[in-house]
């Protein structure tokens, strides 16, 4: 199962590298691609999930990284929900 890093910029230009313990995250995000920060929001939590669940299905647990990372993306995300049009940039997979 390849471990995919994805980096995106915020709505404040600070950019963050992220991770997923599966692919599918390329499924969710495309590279270059701006999300309203809702959408964003939906789309890395429904990945991540199911990211954590392959790594159930093979290894009989969920990915704990998987689910700090989304955590980590929540609480940054919570910075810009009260600004107008916020969006978030996926820069780049790797």
């Amino acid at each position: 199962m390849p471990v995919v890093n994805f980096h995106i910029i915020w709505p404040d230009n600070k950019l963050m590298k992220c991770y997923s313990p599966s692919s599918v995250i390329t499924q969710h995000l495309i590279e270059g691609e701006i999300y309203a920060l809702s959408d964003f929001m939906t789309r890395v939590r429904h990945a991540l999930h199911l990211a954590s669940e392959r790594v159930r299905e093979r290894y009989g647990y969920t990915c704990s990284a998987a689910a700090d990372q989304l955590e980590i993306l929540e609480r940054d995300a919570r910075k810009y929900k009260d600004l107008p049009n916020a969006t978030v940039k996926v820069t780049l997979f790797s």
